[in-house]
């Protein structure tokens, strides 16, 4: 009787501990969107004020005034290419699941004894609940290692290897 009291707390913990890292998962699935449309306003914001030179800069200079707008129209397609690669983050961060997971894979939050990566998008590194987490793409040589791993498996890239401790 008292294994099997035993074996419901467990149960009711690791309950527990997936809504509460659930939460935590969605929580981190939202910041990272926050963030996302940051940049993607930003760029938007860039691009207007770049154009907005761009007709300021009329002139009766012949070749110095075409090398200065066509310089602001380079500086507008790279803009450009910017806000294509960030809104296709977004998308992919639309189309991601917060739902928990059981092996490295999109969408999965992995911790190992050298941290948490939330394999996403590449961002960098966000505070949640007082852990850095560093988002990394799905296409990152270390999610390409992590893909498909369980946890208590252990992992080696650039001669470090890492245990897998907790995925959710």
């Amino acid at each position: 009787m008292i294994l099997k009291l035993a074996f419901k707390q467990k149960l009711i913990l690791l309950a527990t501990l997936i809504i509460f890292f659930k939460m935590k998962k969605e929580d981190l699935l939202h910041i990272l969107k926050n963030k996302i449309s940051e940049k993607i306003l930003i760029f938007e914001n860039l691009i207007a004020e770049t154009r907005a030179s761009s007709n300021d800069t009329k002139s009766s200079m012949g070749d110095k005034y075409e090398t200065g707008r066509e310089m602001l129209q380079q500086e507008i397609n790279n803009l450009q290419l910017q806000l294509n690669e960030v809104i296709k983050q977004r998308d992919f961060l639309n189309n991601l699941s917060s739902k928990p997971s059981v092996k490295s894979e999109k969408g999965a939050l992995v911790k190992t004894d050298k941290g948490f990566f939330y394999i996403a998008v590449s961002f960098g590194n966000i505070e949640a609940e007082g852990n850095k987490i560093f988002c990394i793409s799905t296409d990152s040589p270390l999610a390409k290692v992590l893909e498909g791993k369980t946890e208590s498996e252990s992992i080696s890239l650039n001669s470090i290897t890492q245990k897998i401790q907790n995925i959710w």
